[in-house]
């Protein structure tokens, strides 16, 4: 006869089992959604490109040099890749402005709704998700119109006599750089307003008690009790900006590309899917670095200050 520990150890064996089956489903879907099409990418970064496109079953490495260097047409020596590498750093560049930017104008957006009374809070919120609800090309050209030659800024600025010629903003880097903050914009408040919505504001009223100045509360108190929605709203804006698509491409209008324009370039015009599939795993593999980083140094803050 089984003892009382054998029956319960098998009724475990059981009840892991059953929650692997429960699990399988979903299991296979993000396999089969995620992984998979992720492995395929891997995959093609070792073949060789195809004269049409496409890939040719033959193991390469030369994506992979490609990535950071070239090689010269003539005697085949090997030399930094400059454009790759003007790009990656204009990726990064602009990603790390952007999630700074962002931080600027949420934060203070995102203390000012905490602070209003329940019933106007909504109401706010509501107001920050109105962007979501339009595609985001649109939004894209309606920055453009804003900030274009015969837009609304250089045309305001002509009528008051500031400037005497509209200033070039439209496919620079400042373009660029206007457009992601505006479109990142409510990725930033949303999670700060979220841990700023249970700050418990007797602590500011305390240190203000403690005749603690404006700027020794909000770096002492109320920083570092709202810093998992920082730490939130950073990883959600800089994963997207260093990958975004639509916005370099219409305000930089081709000329200021990223390394999304880049990927898309191999895949398209360039033919060289390898390539496209070797710039792909390696934007991931820069945010997975950026994000180890940065909640590494996050959380030993919290050691030190905790």
């Amino acid at each position: 006869m089984a003892t009382a520990e054998e029956i319960a150890k098998a009724a475990d064996r059981r009840d892991v089992r059953n929650r692997w089956y429960l699990t399988t489903p979903a299991l296979l879907t993000i396999f089969f959604a995620a992984v998979g099409p992720l492995a395929i990418v891997l995959v093609y970064s070792f073949l060789t490109p195809g004269p049409y496109g496409d890939v040719k079953w033959q193991f390469s490495t030369d994506a992979w040099v490609s990535v950071l260097f070239e090689r010269d047409i003539f005697d085949d020596t090997l030399s930094l890749a400059a454009a790759h590498i003007s790009i990656f750093w204009r990726s990064v560049k602009l990603a790390v402005i952007t999630t700074l930017a962002t931080l600027a104008l949420g934060f203070p957006t995102a203390y000012f709704m905490a602070t209003r009374s329940e019933k106007t809070r909504d109401l706010w919120l509501f107001l920050i998700t109105i962007p979501f609800w339009t595609n985001l090309l649109i939004r894209t050209f309606a920055v453009l119109q804003i900030i274009r030659n015969e837009g609304i800024v250089n045309t305001i600025l002509l009528k008051l006599g500031i400037i005497s010629a509209p200033i070039q903003i439209l496919y620079t880097d400042v373009a660029i750089l206007i457009g992601m903050a505006y479109v990142y914009l409510p990725l930033m408040v949303l999670p700060v307003y979220a841990s700023m919505e249970k700050l418990d504001f007797r602590l500011v009223e305390a240190g203000y008690d403690l005749y603690a100045s404006r700027w020794q509360v909000l770096r002492r108190i109320i920083f570092p009790l709202v810093k998992p929605g920082v730490i939130a709203g950073s990883i959600l804006v800089f994963i997207p900006a260093i990958g975004a698509y639509v916005t370099p491409s219409v305000l930089g209008g081709g000329k200021n590309m990223m390394l999304s324009n880049l990927i898309e370039l191999q895949f398209g015009q360039g033919r060289n899917w390898p390539l496209g599939s070797a710039l792909s795993i390696t934007v991931m593999f820069i945010v997975m670095a950026a994000l180890l980083v940065y909640v590494r140094n996050a959380g030993s803050q919290e050691v030190r200050h905790g």
